[in-house]
């Protein structure tokens, strides 16, 4: 039995902040949590912290791409990269995110996932999210109109029995979603309403046929009106609904964040990144869906319409930006990380630094910036 040591560190877990703390791991999963002070065992490897915060690892669930790689390229190695660079970033768990594309293209990307997934090498792989096809062409963003079309579950059903499809983002209101959505439920996955006119009528109705989860929320929906108030109005108000949040002050401007953090329960929110290939180049140039994207200052924009084509955002960088913006206890931010992930999906085991959970763990400095990330009690 190998046992892993991490000492010295703050360990920072749901209503949870422990300065000095200790952490005995064993076979992949946390043995025991020490205080201050405590006589701590011998293990196979000490790793001594030096002060700095231990988190569980993030778990990103709707990213994709990094460093000029995209799932969408069709390429083992292209997801393998990518798994590799999210571990920079702290993510633990990912969801290898797909675009708006054919479906026999999609099928394909659904088989280069599942490789990995297989012999997850870097971040754990436990499923996919599905973004579009099923959207409203009037809001596809930087996804691309050429290939949206109905919503129809055989399609996802194929996609889902070559990948585990987790989650699914769609528009509501578009014809034979709300059959989508049931059947999704039946079949475990979750229903994320994206790209969409919805009325809050329409978001009601997909919520009772099981929807639970609002995309990249504020973009790319309806907002907040006051004779209607659209999906926005419904992400702020309804407590049954988990929203993501992409926390890189471009796709939500800082006083929205700190709105949101303010009126919406902290157990409703999921960090994400949304990042794709723009992530970890600076700038420059790259792809997204086929659709050219230029990359400025951290912003990604289709090339051609300026759209914003998801973020640049490293996930570590998202944390430090939520700390900074809203003042709140790193022991509370910490649940809109990993924890909510985790439960939203029915994943048990990740999200805590307690005993019996799995050792994935992120240490970073002051300034959030990432020394080492475990995964099993592993470096990777």
């Amino acid at each position: 039995m190998k046992r892993t040591l991490i000492q010295n560190a703050r360990i920072v877990s749901p209503d949870r902040d422990l300065e000095n703390g200790a952490l005995l791991l064993e076979d992949g999963r946390i043995a025991a949590v020490y205080e201050a002070g405590a006589e701590l065992p011998a293990a196979d490897t000490v790793i001594d912290a030096a002060g700095r915060i231990a988190m569980p690892g993030f778990f990103d669930i709707h990213c994709h791409g990094a460093d000029g790689h995209d799932v969408c390229d069709n390429s083992l190695e292209a997801i393998r990269h990518i798994a590799r660079k999210k571990l920079q970033e702290g993510v633990t768990t990912w969801l290898p995110t797909t675009l708006t594309q054919p479906q026999d293209k999609l099928e394909e990307i659904a088989g280069k996932i599942a490789e990995y997934m297989a012999n997850p090498e870097f971040t754990r792989a436990p499923g996919v999210h599905v973004e579009g096809p099923f959207i409203n062409k009037e809001k596809a963003g930087a996804q691309n109109p050429e290939y949206v079309r109905l919503p129809n579950f055989p399609e996802l059903k194929a996609f889902h029995d070559i990948a585990p499809a987790l989650i699914v983002s769609l528009a509501p209101e578009m014809p034979g979603a709300l059959e989508v959505i049931r059947e999704a439920k039946a079949h475990g996955i979750t229903s994320s309403a994206a790209h969409t006119s919805s009325t809050a009528a329409h978001i009601a109705a997909a919520k009772d046929a099981g929807l639970t989860h609002l995309t990249h929320f504020g973009n790319a929906m309806t907002p907040l009106h006051h004779r209607e108030i659209g999906v926005v109005g419904t992400g702020l108000m309804d407590d049954s609904i988990k929203i993501e949040l992409i926390c890189d002050t471009v796709h939500l401007a800082p006083d929205m964040l700190k709105l949101i953090f303010k009126l919406v329960p902290i157990d409703r929110i999921l960090m994400i990144t949304d990042s794709m290939a723009a992530s970890w180049i600076g700038n420059g140039e790259c792809m997204l869906g086929g659709l050219e994207v230029v990359v400025e200052n951290d912003v990604a924009r289709l090339k051609h319409g300026g759209a914003l084509a998801g973020s640049a955002l490293l996930y570590n960088d998202g944390v430090k930006n939520v700390a900074a913006i809203t003042g709140l206890p790193l022991s509370q931010i910490v649940k809109t990380t990993s924890w909510n992930q985790a439960q939203s999906l029915g994943l048990e085991g990740f999200g805590k630094l307690e005993p019996g959970f799995h050792a994935d763990i992120v240490l970073l400095d002051s300034d959030f910036n990432v020394w080492k990330t475990l995964v099993g009690g592993e470096e990777r």
